[in-house]
């Protein structure tokens, strides 16, 4: 399940203020700063322009990456403060 605090989870296209979706970097090769936009069209930048909170991924086995990005309608990030990361073992 993936969540925000203090943001409104609304589909992409809808640029208000501290308004977005979320976008799931999975072993990304680097971060989505701030006013920079999530890359599209890449299998490790996933994006929940639906207003999605819940997924399914497969992993193939190994350590993993994810980062869990909050963007604007338009898919600009909010940057670090609106960012997590973690690191998971797939089996």
């Amino acid at each position: 399940m993936m969540g925000v605090n203090g943001m409104t989870v609304k589909p992409a296209g809808t640029v208000e203020e501290n308004v977005g979706h979320h976008h799931l970097l999975i072993d990304a090769p680097q971060q989505v700063n701030a006013g920079e936009t999530v890359p599209a069209g890449k299998d490790e930048y996933r994006h929940f322009g639906k207003a999605q909170t819940e997924t399914m991924i497969k992993l193939a086995p190994g350590k993993h990456t994810l980062t869990l990005q909050f963007a604007n309608g338009a898919h600009v990030s909010y940057g670090e403060k609106m960012r997590q990361t973690i690191t998971v073992t797939a089996k």
